[in-house]
């Protein structure tokens, strides 16, 4: 009877320990994607320290979990009693740092606000000058997402010309309708647009449009990440029990 029950609890351990190592995949996966992302949303925050490293942290995270994962599944199946160790140990470092991270991400929340990107945009966006890395990205996030500012056109009345270009209006290119939302896109009526007309332009916040894009994306990811600390709770106690119950 404990034989079968040590049986069954090697693969159970096995079983978690593969939804760890896919969870890793996961993390690894999505840290890669927002650092090589062409649109360059982390260029954005890039004056923010705690979100610019947020993707490198997921990905350092997400590389632990990979390896931890596969070590669990051969410590399980060979039942070697130093790998269930060195897993149930550092499986349990990961998941304080993740709820700490969490934490932190909380307390920090603020930093993702409408105001937070309102100011940041005013401070350091130099319109139509692509050789400035944040205002080449805000460019190109304007026209993919058809969106213009963080709320609408009227965040950059407060934004001073490029001292070359006393004649530049008010509202930049990125936020005129485009036939393609790429840079390479036909403008609909560039000139109407630049001169004020409303129809031309792009006039919805990009604060709004991305909320809304990723939205379900947001809930996914929070849904994921309780499962993986879930996840990891039982795979520390499987490998505990399993640790004691082979001789």
């Amino acid at each position: 009877m404990e034989g079968d029950c040590l049986s069954c609890m090697k693969y159970l351990m096995f079983l978690f320990n593969f939804f760890i190592f896919l969870g890793g995949a996961c993390l690894l996966g999505l840290g890669i994607w927002v650092i090589v992302d062409p649109t360059g949303f982390r260029e954005i925050v890039a004056a923010n320290p705690l979100l610019f490293t947020g993707a490198y942290i997921m990905l350092a995270m997400g590389a632990m979990l990979f390896l931890l994962g596969f070590l669990g599944c051969c410590g399980a199946i060979r039942e070697n009693k130093c790998l269930l160790l060195f897993f149930f140990m550092f499986i349990l470092l990961i998941f304080l740092a993740e709820l700490s991270a969490a934490i932190l991400a909380f307390i920090f929340r603020e930093n993702l606000t409408r105001e937070f990107f309102t100011k940041e945009l005013k401070k350091h966006y130099q319109r139509n000058n692509d050789t400035d890395v944040f205002s080449s990205t805000w460019n190109s996030v304007m026209i993919t997402f058809a969106c213009c500012g963080v709320n609408g056109p009227e965040d950059f009345e407060a934004i001073p010309h490029l001292p070359y270009s006393s004649l530049e209006r008010a509202t930049p290119e990125a936020c005129c309708q485009r036939e393609l939302q790429s840079r390479e896109g036909m403008f609909v009526n560039k000139e109407a647009c630049l001169s004020g007309v409303e129809r031309f332009q792009n006039r919805q916040g990009c604060y709004t449009v991305i909320l809304n894009s990723f939205e379900t994306y947001v809930y996914l990811a929070g849904a994921l990440a309780i499962g993986v600390l879930a996840i990891e709770l039982f795979a520390m106690i499987f490998a505990m029990c399993l640790f004691r119950g082979i001789q």
